[in-house]
C-alpha cells in the first residue's frame, strides 16, 4: 500500500515563498508520476503540477506562471514543490498524488496524501 505524506504548509505573507515535500513509502516511487493538486474553501480540487516518473517531463496548472516549480529526488522517494511569490488566492490545502500516468487529471491519480494547509495573508 502507497502512502503520500506531505509537508511543509503553512502560513506566509504574500510574496513569500514556501517549499512542500512529499514522502512516498510502500510502492516503487521512481516509476510512477507525482502530482500536485489543491483545494480551497467551497472550491473544485485543482491541478498545480505534475513530474514525470524520469523527473525530465513536468506540467503546471495555468495560474502557476512561472512561480511554481515541481521536482523529484527519486532516491530519496520525494516530490517537491516550490513555491514562490506566494498569493492570498493561492490560499488552500494542497495535495500530492502519485499514479502510472503522467496527467493533469485527477483521477489518473491512485494514492493521495492527507493534505497541507497552505496559507497566503494579505
Amino acid at each position: 500500500q502507497v502512502q503520500l505524506v506531505e509537508f511543509g504548509g503553512g502560513l506566509v505573507q504574500a510574496g513569500d515563498s514556501l517549499r512542500l515535500s512529499c514522502a512516498a513509502s510502500g510502492g516503487t516511487f521512481s516509476s510512477y508520476a507525482m502530482g500536485w493538486f489543491r483545494q480551497a474553501p467551497g472550491k473544485e480540487r485543482e491541478f498545480v503540477a505534475a513530474i514525470h516518473w524520469t523527473g525530465t517531463r513536468t506540467h503546471y496548472g495555468d495560474f502557476v506562471k512561472g512561480r511554481f516549480t515541481i521536482s523529484r529526488d527519486n532516491a530519496k522517494n520525494t516530490v517537491y514543490l516550490q513555491m514562490n511569490s506566494l498569493k492570498p488566492e493561492d490560499t488552500a490545502v494542497y495535495y500530492c498524488a502519485t499514479g502510472p500516468n503522467f496527467s493533469t487529471w485527477s483521477p489518473h491519480y491512485d494514492y493521495w496524501g492527507q493534505g497541507t494547509q497552505v496559507t497566503v495573508s494579505s
